[in-house]
């Protein structure tokens, strides 16, 4: 009778285990800029046909006005400069609100900066009315720390306060008007209307004058400073919705609602105002 023999077999403790080596990954391309987009570039060719031809018009205007007689061409000059200087103050002062609006992030960053700190706050509240006395109390730290404390304590502190009290007035009025008008269309266009100049008003606080264009890139830094309001606000609008949403307490807490939600937004606008404008704001 065969016997099966069983071969011997060798186990090795920790084994080496081969080197696995990673395929290389592709290299992704960076997409390139798409530049002037077709709503960008009808803009652009509209702009230059307005004023191109406008100038153009304006410039015949002068030569027949000349050749007819010299002063009738020296008034039209000067009518057309008075009006193109016009023009270029108004584009240098909206070009310079959005200049000193986007200086406030380059003063959050020289804040944070323990070599430009001091400089920072000391340009910052140059800007700023009764802060004189802060100066000594300025020059004796150099912790950028305690720097921003100093700055949050005092002049912040108190342009914060006076925008806290714009923002409860705005709200009172609000609550009155959404109360006596019983228009919802009508509503919305006075809360935006009066919303626009709570954000003109806290602006001014902060030594910005604002005009129509600097107004409209004010309210966009509102908007993206304040998304914490913005999720508080949809946190209590849900509430409201969800109480509201019951048809034996729909009728009598729906107006109701709507004046709280008016009044309640004008606080919030204020303060995300003032975080827009404010560079030592925690909140910004």
């Amino acid at each position: 009778m065969s016997e099966t023999r069983i071969a011997p077999r060798i186990e090795i403790e920790n084994p080496v285990a081969g080197r696995l080596i990673p395929e290389a990954l592709p290299a992704v391309a960076t997409a390139p800029s798409p530049g002037m987009g077709t709503l960008g570039l009808i803009g652009a060719g509209l702009g230059v046909l307005v004023a191109g031809l406008s100038a153009l018009s304006i410039g015949n205007f002068i030569a027949d006005e000349f050749a007819r007689a010299p002063w009738l061409g020296w008034v039209s000059s000067a009518v057309a400069a008075t009006g193109a200087g016009l023009i270029a103050t108004a584009a240098w002062r909206e070009l310079r609100f959005i200049h000193k609006l986007d200086a406030v992030d380059q003063l959050r960053a020289d804040l944070a900066d323990p070599n430009r700190a001091k400089d920072a706050a000391k340009t910052w509240l140059r800007t700023l009315p009764h802060s004189a006395d802060l100066a000594p109390a300025l020059d004796a730290v150099n912790d950028p720390d305690a720097i921003l404390a100093l700055l949050r304590a005092g002049p912040a502190k108190i342009i914060a306060e006076q925008a806290q009290a714009l923002g409860r007035a705005a709200a009172m009025q609000m609550a009155a008007i959404t109360a006596a008008v019983p228009s919802p269309a009508l509503d919305g266009a006075i809360v935006t209307l009066r919303g626009i100049r709570l954000v003109r008003q806290v602006a001014g606080l902060y030594g910005f004058r604002p005009s129509t264009f600097g107004t409209i890139a004010l309210v966009r830094r509102t908007l993206l400073s304040g998304v914490y309001v913005t999720s508080a606000n949809l946190v209590v609008d849900m509430m409201m919705k969800a109480v509201t949403s019951n048809a034996h307490v729909q009728t009598l807490a729906g107006d109701v609602a709507g004046t709280g939600t008016a009044a309640r937004r004008m606080i919030v606008l204020a303060r995300a105002t003032a975080a827009a404008c404010s560079p030592v704001s925690p909140e910004a």
